[in-house]
């Protein structure tokens, strides 16, 4: 193995060069102001519809169940979330806290409360544009919405390459990778084992299609959140005393008040705000442009019902999951000993958020981390191929299946490469494809937004004149023949 590595160092170094710089631009100069602008906009054009809306979009979530033979309105907010609660919850909230310190929570709560607007625009426009497929599952999202609503197939092609890109390749690398390392420290299995066993469960599922996807994300996801909220809350109770000063360090921190980690100048304001959006970002995708095709996949009556859903889906990932990890690792005495020592410059990743949790419950708290990431992460790899295929079919639309086909050879073959990769190379990977996706989507819902606006003001209306369910007209769009006249007004909603 080491032989290979190296005969690939030159490679992985040339491809170091160029991912770098431009990464590096796009996220210090473009994404960590268009994301919080972009949602500071969307909050202020709904009228703070996260705050309005948020009892009902809890309600409409919990209900949005029963789609017929499709794909329910909850199966599609549990995909969404299994790609969304992954290796940004556990290894991702580590990095953020060990480079850009403490503040970079703050700022990973800031970007998923503006979030909420943005998820709600782009999945609400997912609906609108989505299409029936014929094996009963909608298609829809980012690519779809681009070249229906704008006629720019060409940039619909290019979100669908960077998503490719990103989902078929760079995160499903990070999400094994995140369990090879978890395994491993939990109980010694070697990281080829793991992704050989990885590779035969994931395949069992995605050659199911996107059904199998949305039943299994259904039956794993909301176990897997409650036992992770459940633990943490009780670390929380245990360590109440200890909340204050821990709150307290979370703010100084992203306003550059706070001690240096480990030698790197990770509290300044640049890389709080930085490492906690870019995270943030990772972890609830919010404006990335992922969920959307997720989103697209549900059976509902309104448009405007599913981006609530969608945008419910922020909050349990970046608000509760994401902080229930930073408390487990502030909370914790690894913690305040990597604040005195520089024995911090070993860890990287899921070893910090293991380590935590061994301080808190001892050796079951390392074994419940490699549970929850093997979760997690496997979820998060099967819902990546959702949102990588319906994207294949967008770009091969003559030759879908076949090209579906070759995904899901690509999709096991970056599972077994991650599990073996270097970790910063998958990172390093993963942020350049992520930015350039949430650029590209970005820009879209910008110019969109008053579609899912005018969807927005229908389905309030709807429930002011007493509608308990509100149903889609698309007359109430300026340009209604750009809507799949077979899918709206709906006709097969139970």
């Amino acid at each position: 193995m080491e032989a290979l590595a190296s005969l690939f160092a030159p490679l992985r170094d040339g491809m170091y060069a160029v991912m770098t710089p431009i990464s590096d631009f796009i996220w210090s100069y473009i994404l960590v102001y268009l994301l919080l602008g972009a949602g500071l906009l969307f909050t202020i054009l709904t009228r703070g519809m996260q705050f309005r809306l948020f009892g009902h979009m809890a309600r409409v979530t919990i209900s949005a169940r029963g789609a017929g033979e499709g794909v329910s309105g909850f199966q599609a907010f549990a995909t969404s979330l299994a790609a969304r609660v992954g290796t940004g919850n556990l290894a991702g909230v580590a990095i953020a806290l060990w480079v850009g310190g403490p503040g970079a929570i703050f700022w990973m709560w800031m970007t998923a409360l503006v979030g909420f607007a943005t998820a709600f625009v782009e999945s609400t426009l997912a609906q609108v544009y989505k299409h029936r497929n014929e094996d009963g599952v909608f298609r829809g999202g980012p690519a779809y919405y681009i070249e229906r609503s704008l006629g720019w197939r060409w940039l619909g092609s290019l979100f669908a390459i960077f998503l490719l890109i990103a989902y078929g390749l760079a995160f499903n690398a990070a999400q094994s990778n995140t369990i090879a390392q978890g395994m491993s420290g939990a109980f010694g299995i070697p990281d080829w084992l793991t992704g050989l066993v990885l590779v035969g469960v994931v395949a069992l599922v995605i050659y199911g299609g996107l059904k199998s996807v949305a039943r299994t994300a259904e039956l794993i996801v909301p176990f897997m959140a409650i036992a992770y909220l459940l633990v943490a809350l009780w670390i929380l109770f245990a360590n109440i005393t200890a909340v204050p000063d821990m709150l307290a360090l979370i703010v100084k921190s992203a306003f550059g008040f706070g001690p240096a980690v480990g030698g790197a100048a990770g509290y300044a304001i640049k890389a709080a705000m930085e490492n906690g959006i870019k995270r943030g970002l990772f972890s609830n995708e919010a404006g990335m442009g992922s969920a959307p095709n997720a989103a697209a996949q549900a059976t509902v009556k309104h448009p405007a019902a599913q981006g609530l859903v969608q945008s419910f889906g922020v909050f349990v990932d970046t608000l509760v999951i994401c902080t229930c990890t930073a408390v487990v690792i502030l909370l914790s005495g690894v913690y305040e000993r990597l604040l005195s020592t520089s024995a911090g410059d070993s860890i990287e990743g899921i070893k910090l958020t293991q380590d935590a949790m061994v301080d808190h419950l001892g050796g079951f708290g390392e074994i419940f981390i490699a549970i929850a990431i093997l979760l997690f992460a496997f979820t998060s790899i099967i819902a990546n191929f959702s949102f990588a295929a319906v994207n294949v079919e967008y770009l091969f639309r003559h030759h879908a299946r076949k090209a579906v086909q070759i995904l899901r050879l690509a999709v096991l073959g970056m599972v077994m490469i991650g599990a073996l990769a270097n970790l910063e190379f998958v990172w390093r990977f993963a942020d350049l494809s992520m930015g350039l996706m949430a650029t590209t989507n970005l820009f879209a819902i910008l110019i969109l937004a008053p579609v899912a606006l005018r969807v927005l003001r229908d389905y309030e209306r709807q429930r002011r004149d007493g509608v308990a369910e509100p149903v889609f007209d698309p007359k109430v769009l300026k340009r209604p023949e750009l809507v799949d006249a077979d899918v709206w007004p709906p006709k097969d909603v139970r």
